[in-house]
């Protein structure tokens, strides 16, 4: 029999290393860069690029929602 692993059994190093590839991929994008220079200056340069990512990928999937 297979045995398969949860999401929860990954180590949290390897979940680190995927978000950290993805955010690194999406914040050299083009559209993420157009995004983040629609911002107010002070908020594009105040926020962690972890924080803008999350709110760039969210405004995104929110958009495409509708």
């Amino acid at each position: 029999m297979a045995v398969t692993r949860s999401a929860s059994s990954t180590p949290l190093s390897d979940h680190a290393r995927i978000w950290y590839s993805l955010k690194c991929a999406i914040a050299s994008s083009s559209g993420f860069k157009s995004w983040k220079g629609e911002l107010p200056s002070a908020e594009a340069e105040a926020a962690p690029l972890d924080q803008l990512v999350r709110r760039y990928l969210r405004e995104t999937l929110e958009t495409l929602a509708y």
